[in-house]
């Protein structure tokens, strides 16, 4: 399975900041002797596909750091160069686990699900939004008809993809998230399902077994792109929900069951992870990686 990264670009963030830019380096480390991952640096996203889910003046704004005070605050991080190669990669990063799982059924980006950028501003530290241009990519590389379901199973609200998106009858949108997190006022995703604050593994499960049906019997994808928070879990300071570890596991296996029944390539993007304690988070993130190694690599799913 390809894994891509971008650990090495480390933004320069101010002492005490609460974006845990150490995981991502962690992550790869802890994966990184298994037999059958294969690490690639990331590539960076051109203009032309950044511009399938962001506005001109956005980008240039970013590439050139001409964006005010203001709009770095809503973003998280303050400008830099770093800021910008390791955004671009990022997105490059989850373009490139599309179109390696279009051939070997799964792939991986080892950071991404910035689902907080919108078309023309980002937000809550995300720069662009790695899913909505790489599910564009995918229908230009497999034509305008071909169907994107992204489950986004991060803890906050997938808003910035919701709302590029909505008009896109082509990608199907679904978010399951916690009804009192940030952001406060959300967008309207073809599936919300918003969960109360203590949410455990069996409400959850439950909720995210009839979402699966409920993609499936009114969408039909032909490829995921999955964003798998580490944040729902119940150690996490952002998170709010109550999952355990082994629930974590289990969320992730009803996602990869579901494609392999079903024979869907996956992309998956690691989305958030705020844990009390760091080496949990990175555990969690791992367990991710490692339990999608049970889904058939194969180019057979290209048939469908």
């Amino acid at each position: 399975m390809k894994a891509f990264y971008t650990d090495h670009f480390v933004l320069p963030l101010p002492e005490g900041h609460r974006f845990p830019m150490q995981k991502y380096r962690l992550l790869r480390e802890a994966i990184a002797t298994h037999p059958q991952i294969n690490l690639i640096e990331a590539p960076v996203a051109t203009d032309t596909q950044l511009l399938y889910a962001h506005t001109p003046s956005y980008i240039q704004k970013v590439v050139a750091g001409e964006l005010s005070d203001q709009e770095q605050r809503a973003i998280g991080f303050p400008w830099s160069d770093r800021m910008v190669e390791r955004s671009r990669r990022s997105v490059g990063a989850t373009i490139a686990a599309c179109q390696s799982a279009l051939v070997d059924g799964v792939a991986v980006n080892l950071a991404g699900g910035t689902h907080h950028a919108y078309r023309d501003h980002g937000g809550g530290f995300c720069v662009f939004n790695d899913a909505a241009v790489a599910a564009r990519v995918l229908q230009k590389i497999q034509g305008s008809d071909f169907r994107v379901a992204i489950i986004d199973l991060d803890v906050h609200q997938g808003n910035g993809t919701a709302a590029i998106l909505k008009n896109d009858h082509g990608i199907f949108t679904l978010s399951l998230h916690g009804e009192n997190n940030f952001p406060f006022q959300k967008e309207e995703s073809n599936l919300d399902l918003a969960l109360p604050d203590g949410c455990g593994d069996d409400l959850y499960l439950d909720t995210l077994s009839n979402a699966l049906h409920v993609v499936q019997t009114q969408f039909d994808p032909q490829f995921i792109i999955y964003l798998a928070g580490a944040d729902p879990h119940e150690h996490d300071r952002l998170g709010k929900l109550s999952l355990t570890k082994e629930g974590m596991r289990e969320r992730d296996q009803q996602v990869y069951n579901w494609a392999a029944v079903n024979a869907l390539p996956v992309a998956i993007a690691m989305a958030g992870g705020y844990g009390k304690d760091m080496k949990l988070t990175v555990e969690i993130h791992a367990q991710t990686i490692l339990s999608a190694l049970c889904l058939d690599q194969s180019p057979s799913h290209n048939a469908r």
